[in-house]
């Protein structure tokens, strides 16, 4: 090797590894400008786009700010919400991560969802909502909206591994976790659910909550199995009845 190529090599080394750090800079003041509400409604929307050309994980993680928070107008609120989602589906696979992270703390899980279903292949959607929902125990939350989001979207997969994760947010702290949770493992619709139903029943206090379980078991008229039988009878809500192995209204 030439001492011109020498020095050739080294001047590119010295600019490849300064690059990076100036991109992850211009991100950095992006993002700021994504997450600040209280920013010009120019200056976000000219930051959401700059970030949607850039296409990379830390791009991504930076759009998935935007969906902090909601403002007025609601129609800009909703335009700068499409631009930062497409931004994010632009990343492609590089996004799944960040969009991971981001469900672990999001108050809401609308649009990140929306975007990973845009990315991933459809039959290997349920398999990521399943990876999110893993991300939730069923203890108490300050806010629950993140579970029942995913909890109800779980709804149109009718596979035994969505009911077996669903089936225990049936005991959830929150009860509106426990009542998507119960419709929804009525809409997977397995009898294999029976069992779990019946120990929700017997746990429950909510009335709303217990009338869906009744109610649903009698729609169904899915069997009863005999051990279960007397817990079930003696948990039903008033205007229902276990005749026999079946649950009526």
């Amino acid at each position: 090797m030439g001492l011109f190529d020498f020095l050739s090599k080294g001047k590119g080394e010295k600019s490849d590894g300064a690059a990076p750090s100036k991109a992850n800079k211009e991100v950095a003041r992006l993002a700021k400008l994504v997450g600040a509400k209280l920013a010009q409604n120019y200056d976000r929307q000219e930051a959401i786009e700059e970030l949607s050309k850039i296409a990379t994980a830390e791009s991504a993680r930076a759009l998935l700010k935007r969906f902090d928070f909601t403002m007025e107008p609601s129609i800009t609120d909703q335009e700068e919400k499409e631009s930062a989602a497409r931004g994010v589906v632009a990343s492609g696979e590089a996004a799944l991560e960040p969009i991971r992270e981001y469900c672990k703390k999001a108050e809401s899980l609308t649009w990140p969802l929306k975007t990973l279903r845009d990315i991933v292949p459809a039959e290997s959607f349920c398999d990521e909502l399943l990876a999110v929902l893993d991300l939730f125990d069923t203890d108490y939350v300050r806010n629950a909206e993140p579970k029942i989001q995913l909890i109800r979207m779980l709804e149109e997969f009718h596979t035994d591994d969505v009911r077996v994760a669903v089936e225990p947010f049936m005991t959830d702290a929150s009860e509106p976790v426990r009542f998507a949770a119960v419709t929804t493992v009525f809409a997977v619709g397995m009898a294999d659910s029976v069992p779990a139903l019946v120990a929700a029943l017997e746990e429950e206090e909510s009335l709303r909550v217990k009338n869906r379980i009744s109610q649903g078991l009698a729609e169904r008229s899915w069997s009863v199995p005999e051990e279960l039988r007397d817990a079930c009878g003696k948990a039903l809500p008033p205007g229902f009845s276990l005749d026999g192995d079946r649950v009526s209204a």
